[in-house]
């Protein structure tokens, strides 16, 4: 043979160079070929700020697993890699960084911000995209693309030109969520939700007219300085009088209205509500049925104005606080209770978001999400596993218009223009406009598009639309999405409603949806945990392949999974298992190597291997073509681990090893078809490894497994009588081990086996398989026969299908000093029994000592008793 492998499997050696000479020979890349199927996915883009974590490594283990799979089928597979210029995140970061230096984005101004951040992108962006070379991600890096790229801003633009004019995209005031923190407003998906502890403070509002007051309750007293008004329902018969009164608002003394709205829930609290337009979403939309005044209270970073002198310049919280001592020296305050109540905080940095009224961009949500739904229900889209759907839909049907518009300078900027003469706006695609009604430039607005706009056209904008490309009319739509279940409001939805609003097809036909990888204690991992774990630092240790192998092993879609380095650790010895079993047989194929072309006549084993190898490629295949790939590694590892290590391999060493032996050419051309077969299942998993095996064992570095032909379930090797041969091999070679074991038979000493059946076609099984027992069962000698007339009495017996094993035991065991042994055994177990049955017995032992300590020496007694009737069974077998 030529090349061999070294021989010890060192990820560390060959990963990088593989990865290289991948990329050289552009084994990723693809164009458009109309006689090929085209796979195409498109990678969920990571965001420059990112560095690689267990979610990215699963995400992207996932997708590269399928498009290694789809290529080696002959699919024209493209996967897609980018990255996101994530608005918020960027310019946090950005900031942070320049808020040490003492600089403000105001010092620098907009162009020189933006420049500064460039720089960043181009100085700190590319990182991710290294670390996922390092995990063997097979993307086409050709092709690789950014949010924010030449061609992703001109098909934003073009969305958002297309969207106004349809009437779908406007401008205008309503409620919205705004970050504090962050400074911009947000979409309802980046609001998360919380528990927090809080309080009901019961207030009264007195009637302009004198003949009482009105109770309600707020979990926010400081917005009471924006109400204007108190509602209560039209059904009530509590308050009927009271609609169409006003009352007189405490601290601010503003005379308000009572007015009657079914929003009011009468069986909560007092069946009153506060109506504060500006900052509370229900209480805008009651304003606007009433025609009601909106009054903001608070600035961007959540302070109250300078309107109300008493608390301008306090934070909300700290406002509160004073504003219920007020409100208790004026006769206000009823009384407090505690309440615990959900409240949303800002995904990003977890700051309670505030509600408020501001003009800012939306897009009208209604019209898209309909088609959405309808795509999903029709199936033309399908989810993996299908409940995921729900979550899907129940986005859609709740959804309010989607806030798209951020007030930050890094992202794609509004194509809207003002002219500050006249008044007039106008939306363009253009980078500049001149007023049409009076000829002046035009000032362009200042806020940047939320993020998820741009990713919301990924799999699209990516292959050159709004252009009439070639790659988008062949590679979509898309194959598979592959992503958490934790952005699918985000980003799978919008795919999903711009993919069908612009292309008039859905993005993909599949998403497939996995969980977190959580610690080995099932948290999420995070920062302040300080349980993270570093993909890249696993990849050093142990290579890139066991830690892919250890996020696939067990892995079902959707579900959350753990990761223990134990598992790791079984994944590295699965390389090296395999490693290992490839050069042994290399070492052992002759110096010309082995013609698969030229199949010689096989033998029993043989045909069972290469039968039970053609059973697994059927099931690998379709476990990959459902989704089921953690189910299709489970099967490949214990074929190759148990079925070819454990037996096969084991099984043909005699004949290896006898170069007169007739059948040996037929092993070496077993050992290597199931080897490469083996190995191209494996190699979606596990690509750096089987490379390298494939290659020397093809003894051609030009080559590569991954551009091989993946294996197909073949009906001429499906060998049903040989296989149940060999199975019952199996059985009683398994049936001989586990009685030795029983009776600790050092693997030396050697028995003679005894096969009994009356069924002639059982006998001549065993009698052709005579020599797996020498090599398998540590048989002397093997005899098959039609009955036990001259096996010895005390001979041990295994049963199994239509036959039974028989071994002398004088064979098994030197009996005279089995017996010494046992006498030993047993004397000493007396000593213990009679030393612990005294501790137990003695009085202040059990009434002083910890129940713990008590416990856990009732145990020993029990196990040594367990023990004794052991030893004293085996002294009655052997007669004493």
């Amino acid at each position: 043979m030529g090349k061999e492998l070294e021989k010890n499997y060192s990820p560390a050696d060959i990963e990088d160079r593989l990865y290289q000479k991948w990329l050289d020979n552009k084994y990723f890349h693809a164009e458009v070929d109309k006689s090929k199927k085209p796979f195409t996915i498109v990678m969920p883009p990571p965001n420059i700020t990112g560095q690689l974590h267990m979610g990215h490594a699963l995400d992207n283990t996932l997708q590269d697993i399928l498009i290694r799979f789809k290529r080696m089928q002959g699919y024209n597979a493209l996967w897609v890699p980018g990255t996101d210029h994530a608005s918020i995140a960027t310019e946090a970061k950005i900031v942070e960084t320049m808020r040490k230096e003492g600089v403000t984005k105001e010092d620098l101004g907009r162009e020189g911000f933006l420049e500064r951040a460039w720089a960043w992108k181009e100085q700190y962006g590319g990182r991710i995209v290294s670390q996922l070379k390092k995990m063997g991600s097979s993307c086409d890096w050709d092709r690789e693309r950014f949010t924010m790229d030449k061609g992703c801003n001109e098909a934003v633009k073009e969305v958002f030109v297309k969207l106004y004019n349809k009437g779908l995209i406007y401008r205008g005031e309503r409620i919205i969520n705004w970050c504090p923190h962050c400074l911009t407003s947000i979409s309802d998906a980046e609001v998360e939700h919380e528990d927090q502890a809080g309080h009901f403070w019961h207030l009264r509002y007195k009637l302009t007219d004198g003949s009482g007051y009105i109770e309600l309750a707020t979990t926010r007293p400081e917005t009471l300085l924006g109400d204007t008004a108190v509602a209560v329902n039209p059904k009530d018969e509590r308050y009927a009088s009271f609609v169409g009164k006003t009352v007189i608002l405490p601290l601010v003394h503003r005379e308000i209205p009572v007015v009657a709205d079914d929003y009011v829930d009468m069986e909560f609290g007092t069946g009153v509500v506060k109506i504060t337009p500006a900052h509370d979403p229900n209480d805008f939309e009651v304003g606007l049925r009433h025609d009601l005044p909106i009054i903001n209270v608070m600035t961007d970073d959540a302070k109250i104005v300078d309107d109300y002198p008493a608390y301008a310049g306090m934070d909300r919280y700290e406002a509160r606080k004073v504003i219920v001592e007020d409100l208790e020296k004026e006769g206000a305050l009823v009384k407090v209770e505690d309440h615990d109540h959900n409240v949303g905080v800002c995904y990003r940095c977890g700051t309670t978001v505030e509600p408020r009224v501001s003009k800012q961009w939306f897009v009208k949500m209604k019209p898209l999400a309909t088609p959405a739904i309808e795509a999903v229900k029709k199936d033309d889209t399908q989810f993996v596993p299908e409940y995921f759907e729900k979550t899907y839909f129940h986005w859609l049907e709740n959804i309010r218009d989607w806030c798209i518009s951020r007030q930050l300078w890094w992202g794609h900027r509004i194509p809207a223009f003002y002219c500050d003469e006249c008044g007039e706006m106008v939306v363009s695609k253009d980078d500049e406009a001149v007023c049409p009604k009076c000829g002046k430039k035009m000032r362009q607005d200042p806020d940047t598009l939320d993020t998820w706009f741009s990713s919301a056209l990924w799999p699209f904008s990516t292959l050159g639309w709004p252009h009439d490309t070639e790659e988008m009319n062949y590679f979509y739509p898309t194959s598979t999405l592959v992503t958490g279940y934790d952005i699918i409001p985000f980003w799978v939805m919008r795919m999903m409603f711009s993919g069908l609003e612009q292309t008039g097809k859905v993005p993909f036909d599949t998403v497939l949806i996995h969980g977190l990888v959580r610690d080995s204690l099932g948290r999420k991992m995070s920062k302040s945990l300080g349980n993270g774990i570093d993909p890249l630092e696993i990849i050093d240790k142990y290579g890139a392949d066991a830690l892919r192998f250890t996020l696939i092993t067990g892995n079902a879609p959707g579900n959350d999974m753990r990761f223990y380095y134990e598992r790791v650790e079984a994944s590295r010895n699965f390389a090296n298992k395999v490693w290992n079993a490839s050069r042994f047989i290399m070492m052992n194929l002759p110096e010309g190597g082995v013609d698969l072309n030229k199949k010689p006549c096989l033998t029993d084993a043989d045909k069972w291997i290469i039968s039970k190898m053609n059973d697994v490629i059927k099931d690998v295949t379709d476990n990959l073509t459902k989704y089921e790939l953690g189910i299709a590694a489970d099967k490949i590892y214990n074929f190759i681990w148990e079925e070819f290590c454990d037996w096969y391999i084991e099984m043909v060493k005699p004949r290896l090893y006898n170069e007169a032996d007739e059948t040996r050419d037929a092993a070496l051309w077993t050992l290597k078809k199931v080897l490469i077969d083996a190995l191209k299942l494996l190699h979606p998993y596990m690509p750096f490894v089987t490379e390298e095996i494939y290659c020397t064992l093809t003894d051609n570095e030009n080559d590569s497994i991954m551009i091989s032909a993946w294996p197909e379930y073949d009906e001429a090797n499906h060998f049903a009588k040989e296989e149940d041969a060999v199975e019952r091999i199996k059985e009683a070679v398994k049936g001989i081990r586990n009685m030795r074991a029983e009776m600790n038979v050092p693997p030396g000493r050697k028995a003679a086996v005894y096969v009994v059946s009356d069924k002639d076609n059982v006998r001549q099984i065993f009698e052709e398989s005579k020599v797996f027992f020498a090599t398998l069962g540590y048989a002397s000698e093997v005899f098959v026969q039609t009955d036990k007339t001259s096996i010895d009495d005390d001979a041990v017996s295994i049963l199994v299908h239509e036959a039974a094993i028989y071994i002398p035991f004088a064979e098994l065991v030197d009996v005279e000093k089995e017996i010494e042994r046992l006498n030993k055994e047993k004397a000493k177990l007396e000593s213990e029994l009679a030393r612990s049955e005294k501790m137990l017995g003695n009085e202040k032992f059990v009434s002083k000592a910890p129940q713990a300590k008590i416990d856990e020496e009732r145990a020993k007694q029990q196990k040594y008793k367990d023990m004794m009737e052991q030893v004293v069974a085996r002294l009655a077998q052997l007669g004493k």
